[in-house]
Formats: C-alpha cells, structure tokens, sequence
C-alpha cells in the first residue's frame, strides 16, 4: 500500500507554513468534516490534540470551540473561528492570534484539493513561535494532519 502524503511547500512568508493535498470527494463532504470540531482528534497529525472537545458541532464565524491539548504539559485551549466561507474556507485562532487555515478548491466535482496553513503573520508575540520551533513543527504536522484527512475521507466516502 502507497504511503498518503501532503505536499509542502513554500509559500514565499517564513512565517506561514503551507502544505496540500488531493482528497477524491466534493468539498463540501471535506468541509462538513473540517466544520465539525468534536472529529479534529480523527485526523490530527500533531498529536497534541486530547479531545473533551466543547462548542457546537458545526462551526461557524465567530463560533469558539475548545479542547484538552498536550506539549509537554497538558493544557486546555479554546478557539475562535476568524475566517468561514462555506465549502471552500474555514480557519481559527487562539488567545496567541496565530492561524490554522484550511482552503478548499473544488478540481472536479469528486476532488477537491486542500491547504492547510499555519500562519503565525498575527501572533501577538511572534519570538515565542520561533523560540518553540512551532514554524517547523507545524509544518510537519499539518503535511501529516492532511495525510490523515486524505485517509479518513477516502475510507469512509468511498
């Protein structure tokens, strides 16, 4: 069986690191599952995410949904949605004002590509980010998270 991996690559700011993929469904079946913030420990791929997931079921400008996390230290974080256009956008923020984007285009009407980025461009205090070698830790799990979304999707679509 063939290794599902997510393309990185560069998106021209240090501080946004991007990865894509091709996953064989409409957007909209990928975007229902994105919007559903109690499946994001489905498909994580940085292995912080510990679940006890609060918010509503789908997200939702301005929708603020949270969850136990872990990095070295377990933590609860709560989440704001800052950016939503149905089947094609949805991203998030926290306290710390950096990102996580997800962008849908549609190549087919069964395949829909998917971005993900971590964009740190508005953190409130970017040194930190470096500091925590988040840019480079994100952009492995974000190629990892969109490996297991590929993988989630494709097993229970088709």
């Amino acid at each position: 069986m063939e290794k599902i991996r997510a393309e990185i690559f560069d998106t021209g700011n240090r501080m946004r690191k991007s990865a894509r993929i091709v996953i064989a469904a409409p957007a909209q079946v990928v975007f229902e599952l994105l919007a559903n913030p109690y499946r994001h420990p489905d498909f994580d791929g940085s292995g912080t995410l510990r679940g006890d997931v609060t918010g509503p079921e789908r997200l939702y400008l301005g929708a603020k949904f949270g969850m136990n996390m872990k990095i070295k230290i377990n933590y609860r974080i709560l989440n704001t949605v800052v950016e939503f256009d149905e089947n094609r956008l949805i991203a998030w923020r926290h306290f710390g004002h950096h990102r996580w984007r997800y962008e849908l285009h549609e190549i087919t009407p069964q395949q829909t590509q998917v971005t993900e980025t971590f964009d740190g461009k508005g953190a409130l205090f970017p040194p930190a980010l470096r500091l925590m070698g988040a840019y480079k830790k994100n952009q492995v799990a974000i190629a990892k998270t969109l490996a297991r979304l590929k993988k989630l999707i494709e097993t229970t679509y088709a």
